[in-house]
């Protein structure tokens, strides 16, 4: 009898853990793999799932999350023949897990590869500058070409990032060299363009003040001959009227003339430097009758007006 338990014991053993066997729980953001016989059958989802005991077992377990692969660094050379040492991060997501379990072997170590092969590839065809200041266009092709590769393994390439670009300490004094040059020539052109304006503006401003003192001369010497028109137009309108009193009989106009000529005499040795004291004998009564003659000619000829 106890032996007949023992047996039931061991039986009822036997089962759970066969039944056991069967139940599988699938954690969330991962796929499973069933396979009867070691052929593929089918695919479990996330969650609590059952198989059948002893005929089906778990083939591959994908991770259906996004994926940050490291790329290790390496030496390109490129196109002008400067090596440079670079590395790479690649984001990628399994999209069927069936492809990826079968279509590859080990997904991981094949992307790193094809990477790495496609990095060369692309960096190799470009020269150093074009290398260090298009690294866009660089993440951009790798991304479609590694892609378009990976497209059998049912994976997709979400991102792939150029870490770092580092070339030779040598040649990255050389281009400190050749951007220092660079920054003082563009120093040295600024400068002297900033000269040449300067020289414009000072002309301009020369020229400008020109023109202003031409036309201020043009101008004064137009009011200068106004002033001399006038003069010259009194004078004619003197000579007239002393004209017409010297054919009525009068001599008092030649008196006029002569006091003028008297004055203007006077004033002359008046302005002479050379004469720090002067004495003219002169008779008053006859200056002052002649200013007086003067006067009156005035008087008359203003009256008739």
């Amino acid at each position: 009898m106890e032996q007949f338990d023992i047996t039931i014991i061991i039986g009822l053993a036997v089962v759970f853990i066969i039944l056991a066997l069967g139940v599988k729980m699938v954690p969330q953001g991962y796929t499973y793999t069933v396979e009867r016989f070691g052929k593929y059958t089918r695919t479990l989802p996330p969650g609590l799932q059952l198989i059948i005991p002893l005929v089906d077992t778990i083939g591959r377990k994908q991770n259906m999350m996004e994926q940050v692969l490291d790329v290790p660094p390496q030496v390109v050379i490129s196109s002008d023949n400067a090596q440079v040492t670079t590395d790479a991060v690649c984001f990628y997501q399994v999209l069927d897990p069936v492809k990826a379990s079968y279509e590859v072997n080990d997904l991981e170590r094949a992307m790193r590869n094809l990477v790495m092969t496609n990095i060369r590839a692309v960096l190799g065809s470009m020269e150093l500058d074009e290398m260090l200041s298009n690294r866009d266009r660089i993440n951009g092709s790798l991304l479609v070409k590694v892609d378009e590769a990976t497209d059998p393994w049912g994976v997709k390439v979400t991102r792939i990032e150029i870490k770092d670009i580092a070339p030779p300490m040598d040649l990255v004094d050389a281009m400190a060299r050749q951007m220092k040059a660079e920054r003082e020539k563009r120093a040295n052109i600024l400068e002297a363009e900033g000269e040449r304006e300067a020289a414009i503006k000072v002309a301009e401003g020369q020229k400008q003040a020109e023109i202003l003192k031409a036309e201020g001369q043009l101008e004064a010497a137009k009011r200068e001959a106004e002033a001399r028109e006038r003069l010259a137009a009194a004078e004619a309108e003197a000579t007239r009227l002393v004209s017409d009193s010297i054919q009525n009989g009068d001599s008092r106009a030649i008196n006029y003339f002569i006091a003028q000529k008297y004055m203007e005499s006077l004033g002359k040795l008046a302005e002479s430097d050379n004469n720090k004291v002067m004495m003219i004998p002169l008779e008053a009564s006859n200056m002052l009758g002649s200013i007086a003659g003067v006067a009156e000619i005035a008087k008359e000829a203003f009256g008739k007006k």
